[in-house]
């Protein structure tokens, strides 16, 4: 796919689901992927999978997500896909989950964009960003007000870096999927009593495959969508749509 192939893609919350998908979707359009994990182990099996290089960090650390995108040098694709779900109800919901949620899936992809970002300016290139958002950040979940929140603000995120970075060629979008039967979403979401009424809200009747996601980020990664820039494009079977 043009502007994939050969390109230096920093991928983090690579190690497992749809990060992990990502990295090998990409790696097969002929990137070069950097992939950045929590995980060591599950870094060695992607590394032994896809040929990719590696960074161990805890994004939740603001000095170690620093390090990390410092460390991962000159690219020409980000995506931040790290993230995490603590569910909570919302009287219930603690300081120490809201503060973990908001450092890894809002603060991290500010600190690996703002880095990122920083590099292709200094070379004077263009590039582009893809945060991996959800459709949390349209419509309110039970007992998911930090996962929510934190999404719709990776929202904002993306349309304010949309707004300074285009004047620099650089393209910012993020994707929404849907619930995505990664092996936690299929143990997550396993039980009809619990699935079938979010099925029966989405009109293609099924729940996202990460390999979906996947297409979506290459898409907005690649030169096919050049024009596009500060776009939260649903991947979620019309849910939205109802």
């Amino acid at each position: 796919m043009t502007g994939i192939s050969a390109a230096r893609v920093i991928v983090t919350g690579a190690g497992k689901g749809i990060g992990r998908e990502i990295s090998s979707h990409l790696t097969e359009l002929g990137a070069k992927v950097i992939a950045v994990s929590r995980s060591a182990v599950d870094l060695v099996s992607l590394r032994e999978q896809i040929g990719c290089e590696t960074i161990t960090a805890d994004l939740a650390d603001a000095e170690h997500a620093r390090r990390a995108a410092e460390h991962a040098g000159d690219a020409d694709l980000l995506v931040n896909n790290a993230g995490i779900s603590i569910p909570q109800p919302a009287m219930q919901t603690t300081i120490d989950a809201f503060d973990r949620t908001i450092a890894i899936n809002v603060r991290a992809a500010m600190i690996f964009s703002q880095i990122f970002a920083g590099n292709l300016i200094r070379r004077g290139k263009g590039g582009a960003i893809v945060n991996v958002s959800s459709q949390a950040s349209k419509v309110a979940l039970a007992d998911h007000l930090a996962y929510c929140a934190s999404k719709g603000a990776l929202d904002q995120l993306t349309r304010v870096l949309a707004l300074e970075l285009g004047p620099h060629n650089i393209r910012v979008n993020s994707v929404n999927p849907t619930v995505t039967l990664t092996p936690m979403g299929k143990m997550a979401w396993g039980d009809p009593a619990k699935s079938g009424p979010m099925l029966a809200k989405i009109p293609l009747g099924k729940f996202a495959d990460p390999i979906d996601v996947a297409h979506a980020v290459a898409f907005l990664l690649s030169d096919q969508s050049r024009m596009i820039t500060g776009v939260t494009l649903p991947v979620d079977g019309g849910f939205l749509a109802t």
